[in-house]
């Protein structure tokens, strides 16, 4: 609709309708949160956590349609059908570029429960997002260096805890919880540090999708392996809204999730080896199909 616009013209358009839409929907709410702290009754309190959830469902539907207005980007898009808006998900994924969140999240919104990230502690400051991923409980979580980790060890107890807790608020309502299993964006020079084995990905992280699914129980029940990649390669936010972004491809596929791999992550060496195959084994798969989605996206 406005894709064909002047660059000057579409970029500042761009940017005051998706501020525009996040001020429209973070004014209520956040005024819905304040509404939900005092109420007495936790029925009370439920409904306003679902009503939450339908706002930030609809910020997330006029974002989505605004990616498709102001940008010519092709959207590849495997493997969604059959997922459930009732069912619980684990969503890993690997994690290219800024971009990729909000591409999930229009792929997702309304497919599955409304995702939810961990996020760094840091972010809940971030002017009107911050408050808004606190109001819908996004779980915050602080990072810490193997320096503080060797000084302090109780650090990763916190960690855990903090992981512990939100899962069990996830427990009782339908969700979707999102995991970068890399812990970071993939660069080359992040890639040849850690000498990763693989081509196109950094080595995943186990511990923390173990924690989830360790915390979870039974309530969650199947893992979405997302693959995300950009033909053109990975850019920025701007790189999206300006245009720039030709091609995003994303594979889907759901997975249960083997009873073997629910477990004492920190403490049980046995278990932690065969959850760091299973994860590896996924990943050594991923890598291979992330060197196809590329090689079609170049014919």
């Amino acid at each position: 609709m406005f894709a064909s616009l002047p660059k000057a013209l579409r970029v500042t358009l761009a940017c005051l309708f998706l501020l525009a839409n996040t001020v429209a929907h973070v004014a209520p709410l956040l005024l819905l949160t304040l509404v939900r702290l005092v109420l007495p009754l936790k029925g009370l309190r439920d409904a306003c956590g679902a009503a939450l959830v339908h706002i930030a469902e609809s910020w997330l539907s006029v974002n989505g349609w605004l990616w498709g207005a102001f940008t010519r980007t092709v959207w590849t898009v495997e493997g969604t059908d059959g997922l459930v808006p009732r069912d619980n998900y684990l969503v890993v994924c690997n994690h290219q570029s800024w971009i990729d969140i909000p591409a999930l999240q229009k792929v997702f919104n309304r497919r599955i429960p409304f995702m939810r990230f961990f996020l760094k502690s840091q972010l809940i400051w971030v002017p009107l997002l911050g408050p808004a991923w606190w109001a819908l409980d996004f779980p915050f979580m602080k990072r810490h260096s193997r320096e503080e980790l060797a000084r302090r060890p109780e650090l990763r107890t916190k960690d855990r805890d903090a992981t512990r807790r939100a899962c069990e608020k996830f427990r009782h309502v339908p969700v979707a919880i999102m995991n970068f299993t890399e812990g970071t964006r993939f660069t080359q020079a992040k890639h040849d540090a850690q000498q990763s084995p693989y081509r196109h990905l950094l080595r995943p992280k186990a511990g923390g999708v173990a924690f989830v699914i360790d915390a979870m129980g039974d309530a969650i029940r199947h893992m979405l392996d997302v693959t995300i990649v950009y033909p053109d390669g990975p850019g920025t936010m701007m790189d999206m809204i300006a245009g720039r972004i030709r091609e995003i491809r994303i594979h889907v596929r759901k997975l249960p999730i083997p009873g073997g791999m629910r477990g004492d992550y920190e403490n049980d060496t046995a278990f932690r080896e065969r959850f760091q195959a299973w994860i590896n084994t996924l990943w050594t798969e991923k890598d291979e199909r992330i060197g196809a989605m590329l090689a079609a996206g170049s014919r």
